[in-house]
């Protein structure tokens, strides 16, 4: 650490933001550049699919800092540039604008981006993926008033804004390839939960739906199926799925698998390169993989900076994920993994699922349960042997359930 002056974060999201507040937290005296190839401060993603997109925030309030703290902590920012290359043999970056940046650590916060849906009509003037204030910003200029929405991919962030514009009145339908919503995340019966819960208050959900093509005459009128039908549409949400930004990480020859490959540390196969976030294929309670959580981006940026200035291995919280859909706050603990034991407990405002391997809670799900998700995350560190004793087993095994990181 003696060594290190320079500290250049790529990547000025919510990870990257964190890394380099808890730099200055823990004493860290060099100097700290961010590099984002947005426009914006560090914000959080979460409010987008939510009280920004139905106008009832403004993009600042997502916002983590303002200028002025970030000039009060010494971090530089640099906004709207775009790092073409690391060059590591000469410890600097470099940016499509021509600048250069010398570090003598990096620390890569690229984060994800939209998988984008290839077919005719995807270039139509409505069709949206939302990732970025911007996306946001677009959307909601484009919703008018009869709204007609229909999304592509049933995840979490099509059922959010599903949920949110429908209640506000909008047609509302979702077309989902496979026959389950959340199926990367969810077992049977919580994807079943949520479609019960979506159809029940109007929202058009359609299982097993092939895309054909987007239609319009410049501008988005509808999406055809392969069946020949056409589902009338003013504004598409395409969500299904997100690319890690590991492009820069390939190029300078660093480990690549899904995500930039880091160890316990966030450290790359360069002792001097760290990543964080969405972008990390990082070890997990059982194997390797990436999460796509706010929690994920903001303890591994926090993790990351720890590790840079020379501390061991960061007590890591256990994954947890939460969405808001109409009246309904999920939240998940943990990583379901496959094999696991389905157990129910039901209450007066909702109920919470525990799973269950080898006699001992490993994660649990809540639908409007946030005390009961409590005392199982306390049940879950104990780790001691598990009662099912009153609970009712949903699933013996939760074998249809895919890696969760995929989705989380």
């Amino acid at each position: 650490m003696s060594n290190v002056n320079d500290i250049v974060i790529i990547g000025a999201g919510q990870s990257g933001g964190w890394a380099a507040k808890t730099l200055r937290d823990s004493g860290f005296t060099g100097s700290v550049l961010m590099i984002g190839n947005e426009r914006h401060l560090p914000y959080e993603r979460p409010p987008l699919s939510k009280q920004v997109l139905l106008g009832e925030l403004g993009p600042g309030a997502c916002q983590l800092w303002s200028q002025e703290r970030l000039v009060e902590l010494g971090i530089k920012v640099e906004l709207g540039n775009h790092v073409e290359r690391v060059d590591r043999a000469g410890s600097q970056v470099v940016c499509r604008d021509g600048k250069s940046f010398h570090f003598d650590q990096l620390l890569l916060a690229t984060g994800s981006r939209p998988r984008q849906l290839i077919c005719e009509g995807a270039e139509l003037q409505g069709v949206h993926y939302l990732r970025t204030i911007d996306d946001c910003l677009a959307i909601r200029a484009n919703l008018g008033t009869a709204i007609q929405l229909v999304v592509v991919g049933g995840g979490w962030i099509g059922l959010e804004v599903a949920s949110g514009l429908r209640a506000r009145g909008a047609h509302v339908t979702v077309l989902e390839a496979s026959n389950q919503l959340c199926g990367r995340s969810l077992p049977p019966s919580l994807s079943k939960y949520f479609l019960e819960q979506h159809v029940s208050r109007g929202v058009d959900v359609r299982l097993g739906a092939r895309l054909k093509r987007f239609v319009g005459n410049g501008k988005i009128q509808g999406v055809e199926l392969d069946d020949g039908s056409i589902v009338p549409a003013t504004v598409v949400l395409v969500g299904i799925g997100a690319v890690p930004n590991d492009e820069l990480a390939r190029s300078c020859g660093l480990d690549v698998g899904n995500g930039i490959v880091v160890d316990e540390h966030c450290r790359t196969l360069d002792p001097r390169i760290f990543a964080c976030g969405d972008v990390t294929d990082q070890p997990l309670v059982q194997g390797r993989g990436r999460l796509e959580s706010w929690k994920n981006a903001q303890d591994q940026g926090v993790a990351a900076a720890k590790a840079m200035l020379g501390a061991g291995p960061v007590t890591r919280e256990l994954p947890w994920f939460w969405s808001d859909q109409f009246d309904i706050n999920f939240q998940l603990l943990g990583i379901v993994p496959p094999g696991a034991q389905q157990y129910r407990k039901a209450n007066d405002n909702g109920f919470i699922d525990f799973f269950v391997q080898e006699g001992h809670l490993v994660a649990a799900a809540a639908i409007n349960s946030p005390r009961e998700l409590r005392e199982a995350k306390r049940e879950i560190q104990k780790a001691l042997p598990f009662s099912e004793e009153g609970l009712v087993l949903i699933q013996d095994r939760c074998d249809a359930l895919e890696r969760q990181e995929k989705a989380l």
